[in-house]
């Protein structure tokens, strides 16, 4: 990664919470300069203050990049402190706030929104990126290469489908650590002591995943798996007519939550 314009200029980042210091070490490992960092967070973590980056000071005037990072009821107390900013590409990475917000908060900007999801803490994230109508391709190009830092990045083709973004991979993270629970649950039902019940779920999950990741289809997988008439068809025969269904309506409500949200 070539951090060499925004060594130069600078990088502002408006708060430094899980996310942002998850973002924040991804590029500190892949050569951005902490001097080059500027960050401005009311509680700074212990790690953010060992990192040397410039903390709570006064901004570059012209940043390569302000990362926006703050929860979404601090937006209108933060926003104020980058209007200052000339010639930077802004990315925010808060969840429910559209572009217009961003636009009346600041004028006339170039922005690119995503929606990373809280694997990013540890290098698996996957967030997703649309820009306004002033962000150019090479916006969009700068802002994928930092946030590959966390994940994977895939662009949307319109902002209305982050709300179908936060309620799969945004808010996804939360339905699969109840799925472990769940499991453990039902280990411990059938004599597991709790604690080996969910070491078995947690590696069961975690071990899958990977497999997903290979890139074969998910059904190929699952039929691989499972032996006619065997146990893991028997265990299938009752979840699968009730989980498209649930999960279908899971997502759902997470998205309409999302919409209300932003009304």
């Amino acid at each position: 990664m070539d951090f060499e314009d925004v060594n130069a200029r600078g990088l502002v980042l408006l708060g430094c919470g899980k996310m942002g210091s998850a973002m924040l070490a991804g590029w500190l490992d892949r050569g951005l300069s902490p001097a080059a960092v500027t960050a401005i967070d009311p509680a700074p973590s212990d790690w953010l203050q060992g990192t040397g980056v410039a903390l709570n000071t006064a901004l570059p005037d012209a940043p390569a990049i302000a990362l926006i990072a703050v929860k979404p009821q601090m937006m209108d107390a933060a926003l104020p402190a980058l209007r200052a900013l000339t010639n930077t590409l802004f990315v925010t990475v808060a969840a429910g706030t559209p572009i217009a917000a961003y636009e009346a908060a600041l004028g006339d900007i170039r922005l690119v929104r995503a929606m990373p999801n809280t694997p990013a803490a540890v290098g698996r994230g996957i967030t997703a990126i649309v820009g306004n109508a002033a962000a150019t391709a090479a916006d969009l190009d700068t802002a994928e290469t930092f946030l590959a830092a966390v994940g994977e990045v895939v662009r949307l083709e319109h902002e209305d489908q982050m709300d179908a973004v936060t309620g799969l991979s945004g808010s996804g993270p939360a339905y699969v650590f109840h799925m472990i629970e769940a499991m453990a649950a039902a280990g411990e039902a059938q004599g597991l002591a709790p604690d080996l019940a969910m070491r078995l779920a947690r590696a069961t999950v975690a071990g899958a995943g990977e497999l997903a990741m290979t890139g074969e289809d998910p059904a190929q997988l699952r039929i691989n798996v499972t032996s006619p008439n065997g146990t893991t068809q028997a265990g299938l025969e009752v979840l699968m007519p009730e989980l498209p269904d649930l999960m279908a309506r899971t997502v759902a409500a997470a998205a309409d939550r999302s919409r209300e949200l932003r009304a």
